[in-house]
C-alpha cells in the first residue's frame, strides 16, 4: 500500500498550492513513484490550476483524469456517492505509486463548515493523515493558533488524524513566534508570504481587460505583475512614481506619457516595468507608433476599450496562481518550502523508505543538495544568454552556488528585469575591465611566455569571455566555470587546458556523461573530447571516470568497452584496450575493473552470465569506457535518443580546477545541473 498524505485548510488562499508542491518534490527525491490525487476538483475538462502545477512535476507520471476524484457537482447531487468514487477513483491511483499527495478543496463552492466536514470525512476514509495548512495573512501569532485549534477539532470531530501543520503567507517578522504559537510535535513549518506568488503575469491582464497586444515582445507577457500604476499625471511626475514590475495604465492618446515609459524602461537607474496598457480604445498616431516601432523596444504595450478606472479594477482584482508555466514562481515556492520547513521531521512523518532505484530526477535532486551543502562560487561567461540567465535565477533562488556573471552590467540587469527573474545576488563583471584585464593579461603572459605570448597579446586574448573567466578560476575569483551554451567546446575549454591544465598524476583531461536510465545512472566516459586515446590515456580516462562516479555517490565498477569479450577476439583495438584494463589494474588495484567487454556483457547479467562468468565486473558494470570518441559520442547519444536517458555533460575531468562545457542547445534545467556538478567537483578538490 503506498504511503499518503491528505493536504487539508479550513478556509481560502492558504497557499495549499505551496505545501503541496514542496512535498510532492520532497518525496521525488525519495521514491520512483509519486502520485497525486484530487479527491474534488474545481472541473473536471483540464483547468484545475493545483492539479495542473503536480501534474506538471518531473516525478509524477498520471493523466489528469486519473488524477481526478470527482466534481463539486457531484457532491452536491449525492455526497455519499461522491464519495464512494473518490474512494474507487484513489485506490487506482494508489495501486500505481509508492506515495500519494491529496490535495483537499479550495472552499471556492460551499459553506467552510460543510467542506471541512466533508474533507474529514474523505481523509478518514482514505486512511490519510492530515496535513493543515492555514494562512497567517493579516494575523496576530494568537489568532494563527486559534485558526489550526479550531480546525483541528472540527478534523478530529469527523475521526480524521492531524499528523502536520503548516502556516503559510505569514508576516515575515514573526515566524518564530507563529511556530511557538502552534501544536508542539505537529507544526512543520511558517512559510513567510511572497507577493511574488499571487502576483498575476502579464498576460493574466491582457485578458482581464480584453485587450490586445499592440506591441513588444509577447513572450514578455509571461512577466509576473507585481504593481499596477495609473500614469494621469504629467510625464515629469509620472518618473518619480515609477517602480520596478509595474504595469502602467495610461490613455492611448497619451503619446507623451507612452514615450516616456518606453524611455524609462531601457534607461540605466529607472525602473524595468512589465509593461503598458492603453485604455479608452485609444492609440498612439501613427508617427509615435513608428518612432515606438523604431526604439527597438520589447516592452509589451496592450491596448483595451475600458475605461480608466475599469482597467485598474479589474487588474487590481486579478490574483495569479502557483503554475508550472511560471519557473520564476515554481524555483520561489520550492524555496520558501526549503527554507521554512522541517523537512527531516516530514519525511519521518511520511516515512517513505527510500529506494535503491535512482531516477534522473532524483539524481538532479541530489546534485543540487550535495552543491548547496557546501556553497561553491562559480562564473558563467555567457551572460548575453537568456538560458543562462533563467539558470543564475533559478540557482540563486534555490541556494546553491554564488554566481559571477560576464557581461554589461546594466544591460544583464535589464534583461533580467524584462523576463521578471532575479538575478540581484549575483556579482557581474564585465570582460573588458582594467581592473581585473591588465593583472590577467600580466599573468596570462607569464604562463604562455614559453609560447612567446606577450603582455599586449594576452591583454586581448584576456577579454575574450572564455579566456576571462579562465583566468577568474585560475586566480581563484570563483571555484569553477560553466560555460559553452554559445560558443563551441574547443573554444570553451581550449583557454583551461592552456592556464587551469592537468591535475596532478593524470595524463589526459576526459570527460563524461551521467546516462540517467529509468531506474539507475550510469557513466559514461570519454565521449566528447580525446577522439582516438593510447591504451595509456584510455587507462588515464577509466581511472578519472572511476574517480568522478565515485565523488557522485555512483560505486565504480569499470567495464572497458571493445567489439569482443575476455580473450575471444584480436587485433589492434582489442589490445589496446586490453592493454589499457592491465594498466588500470596495476595503478589501481582497489578498483573492480575488467576488459576488453562488450556492452551487453557489460550491463545485462543473462548475457554476462554466458560471456564473462567469472567477471567481478560483467553484467553490473557503472562505469563504461569507451574505446574511441566516435564509438563514446554516437553511443551516448542513441542511448539518450532510443532509450529515453536524460544525459548530464559532458563533465570534464582531470583538470586542476574545475570547467565544464555546455551543448549548444543546452535547456535552463541543463545549465542547472551542469553548474551543481562543476560545485561538486570544487568541493571534491577542496577535500
Amino acid at each position: 500500500m503506498a504511503r499518503n498524505i491528505y493536504i487539508a485548510s479550513a478556509e481560502g488562499d492558504t497557499g495549499k498550492s505551496t505545501v503541496a508542491l514542496g512535498i510532492t518534490a520532497l518525496l521525488a527525491r525519495t521514491v520512483t513513484r509519486v502520485g497525486v490525487f484530487r479527491p474534488v476538483a474545481r472541473v473536471a475538462d483540464g483547468s484545475d490550476y493545483v492539479l495542473d502545477l503536480l501534474l506538471g512535476h518531473d516525478g509524477v507520471d498520471l493523466s489528469y483524469d486519473e488524477a481526478v476524484g470527482v466534481t463539486y457537482e457531484d457532491v452536491h447531487r449525492d455526497p455519499e456517492a461522491a464519495l464512494a468514487t473518490i474512494m474507487s477513483r484513489y485506490h487506482e491511483v494508489e495501486r500505481k505509486c509508492d506515495a500519494v499527495v491529496i490535495v483537499g478543496t479550495d472552499y471556492t463552492d460551499v459553506s467552510a463548515a460543510a467542506e471541512l466536514e466533508f474533507n474529514a470525512r474523505i481523509a478518514a476514509n482514505l486512511g490519510a493523515p492530515v496535513a493543515l495548512v492555514v494562512h497567517g495573512k493579516d494575523r496576530t501569532p494568537r489568532e494563527v493558533a486559534r485558526v489550526v485549534e479550531q480546525a483541528s477539532n472540527e478534523l478530529e470531530d469527523s475521526h480524521a488524524h492531524i499528523a502536520a501543520v503548516f502556516a503559510n503567507r505569514c508576516n515575515p517578522d514573526q515566524l518564530d513566534q507563529i511556530r511557538d504559537q502552534l501544536p508542539e510535535g505537529l507544526c512543520m513549518g511558517a512559510i513567510p508570504e511572497d507577493p511574488l506568488l499571487v502576483a498575476p503575469h502579464l498576460g493574466q491582464l491582457m485578458e482581464a481587460v480584453d485587450g490586445e497586444l499592440l506591441a513588444g515582445d509577447p513572450e514578455l507577457l509571461s512577466r509576473e505583475v507585481r504593481r499596477v500604476l495609473v500614469g494621469a499625471m504629467t510625464s515629469e511626475n509620472l518618473l518619480a512614481h515609477l517602480k520596478d514590475d509595474a504595469v502602467v495604465i495610461v490613455p492611448g492618446d497619451r503619446s507623451d506619457a507612452v514615450l516616456t515609459l518606453i524611455t524609462a524602461h531601457s534607461a540605466e537607474g529607472f525602473p524595468t516595468l512589465s509593461g503598458i496598457i492603453l485604455n479608452g480604445g485609444l492609440v498612439p498616431s501613427e508617427t509615435v507608433s513608428r518612432l515606438v516601432a523604431g526604439t527597438g523596444s520589447s516592452l509589451p504595450i496592450i491596448r483595451t476599450e475600458l475605461g480608466t478606472f475599469e482597467t485598474a479594477n479589474q487588474c487590481w482584482n486579478t490574483r495569479g496562481r502557483l503554475s508550472r508555466d511560471s519557473a520564476v514562481k515554481v524555483d520561489v515556492a520550492l524555496s520558501l518550502f526549503d527554507r521554512n520547513v522541517d523537512t527531516a521531521a516530514l519525511g519521518a512523518l511520511l516515512d517513505v523508505a527510500r529506494t535503491d532505484v535512482v531516477t534522473p530526477l532524483m539524481f538532479e535532486y541530489d546534485l543540487l543538495d550535495r552543491a548547496r551543502s557546501s556553497r561553491k562560487h562559480i562564473v558563467l561567461p555567457e551572460g548575453d544568454d537568456d538560458r543562462i540567465l533563467r539558470a543564475a535565477s533559478t540557482l540563486l533562488t534555490r541556494d546553491v552556488v554564488d554566481l559571477t556573471i560576464l557581461g554589461t552590467e546594466s544591460a544583464l540587469r535589464q534583461r533580467a528585469g524584462e523576463l521578471g527573474i532575479d538575478i540581484d545576488a549575483a556579482r557581474i563583471v564585465s570582460p573588458s575591465d582594467p581592473e581585473y584585464v591588465e593583472p590577467f593579461a600580466e599573468k596570462y603572459a607569464e604562463i604562455r611566455s614559453s609560447k612567446g605570448v606577450t603582455v599586449d597579446h594576452a591583454r586581448d586574448l584576456v577579454q575574450d569571455v572564455s579566456y576571462f573567466g579562465t583566468m577568474m578560476v585560475l586566480e581563484g575569483m570563483a571555484d569553477g566555470m560553466v560555460s559553452g551554451a554559445a560558443h563551441t567546446t574547443a573554444h570553451t575549454i581550449t583557454p583551461s587546458f592552456r592556464v587551469i591544465k592537468t591535475a596532478p598524476g593524470v595524463g589526459v583531461v576526459s570527460s563524461v556523461f551521467f546516462m540517467c536510465l529509468a531506474d539507475r545512472v550510469l557513466v559514461y566516459g570519454d565521449c566528447a573530447v580525446n577522439p582516438d586515446p593510447t591504451a595509456e590515456q584510455l587507462a588515464d580516462i577509466a581511472i578519472s571516470s572511476a574517480e568522478t562516479a565515485q565523488q557522485f555517490h555512483i560505486e565504480p565498477r569499470v567495464a572497458m568497452l571493445s567489439y569482443s569479450t575476455g580473450e575471444s577476439g584480436s587485433g589492434q583495438d582489442v589490445d589496446k584496450v586490453r592493454e589499457a584494463t592491465r594498466i588500470v589494474k596495476e595503478r589501481r588495484p582497489d578498483l573492480l575493473v575488467d576488459g576488453p567487454m562488450q556492452y551487453d556483457a557489460a550491463v545485462e547479467p543473462t548475457v554476462a552470465a554466458k560471456k564473462a562468468p567469472d567477471s567481478p565486473v560483467a553484467g553490473q558494470a557503472t562505469v563504461l569506457v569507451f574505446p574511441d570518441l566516435n564509438t563514446g559520442n554516437n553511443t551516448y547519444k542513441a542511448v539518450q535518443r532510443s532509450a529515453g536517458a536524460v544525459a548530464v555533460g559532458p563533465v570534464l575531468q582531470g583538470l586542476r580546477k574545475p570547467v565544464n562545457d555546455l551543448s549548444r542547445g543546452a535547456l535552463v534545467q541543463d545549465i542547472v545541473n551542469t553548474v551543481a556538478i562543476t560545485a561538486i567537483q570544487a568541493q571534491g578538490l577542496d577535500a
